[in-house]
């Protein structure tokens, strides 16, 4: 492992921003507090990820993205498998469907009924919008218990 994972401080929360905006992620819901961010002594951070809370309790894993040069070389796997373990289950996520496979290998699982409030949400706004542009990615909404 060349990279070292780390709780992030204040000073890393541009480095975040510009990582999730890069990546086009969800760029509401990033408070630095509730990062852990992948990096190298020299080339600072190369990648992040958090587990926020929703009302209601839900709790997301989110914003996981790492450096496109340093793709590959099991960086989302070390911040993933480091959130998944300081955060109580049962723990969702959201992503495209070509990433469903991605996060089987973690243990999640696709729902499609009983979801918490917030991904209900998300799930209608986005077939909504899937009415009015079409494309052939739909959103998985995933748990893990």
């Amino acid at each position: 492992m060349n990279y070292k994972l780390r709780q992030a401080v204040i000073g890393d929360s541009q480095v975040i921003r510009r990582l999730v905006r890069e990546a086009r992620l969800n760029p509401f819901g990033l408070d630095w507090r509730r990062f852990t961010v992948a990096a190298t002594s020299q080339e600072g951070i190369i990648g992040c990820g958090q587990v926020k809370s929703h009302r209601g309790g839900s709790r997301e894993l989110a914003s996981i993205v790492v450096a496109p040069e340093w793709r590959d070389e099991g960086v989302s796997k070390g911040i993933i498998n480091h959130l998944l373990s300081i955060h109580p289950l049962p723990i969702y996520l959201t992503c495209r469907s070509g990433m469903g496979e991605f996060y089987e290998k973690f243990g999640f699982k696709i729902i499609n009924n009983d979801m918490p409030p917030y991904f209900k949400r998300v799930s209608w706004l986005v077939s909504l919008l899937k009415i009015a542009a079409p494309k052939r990615e739909t959103l998985l909404v995933m748990k893990i218990q």
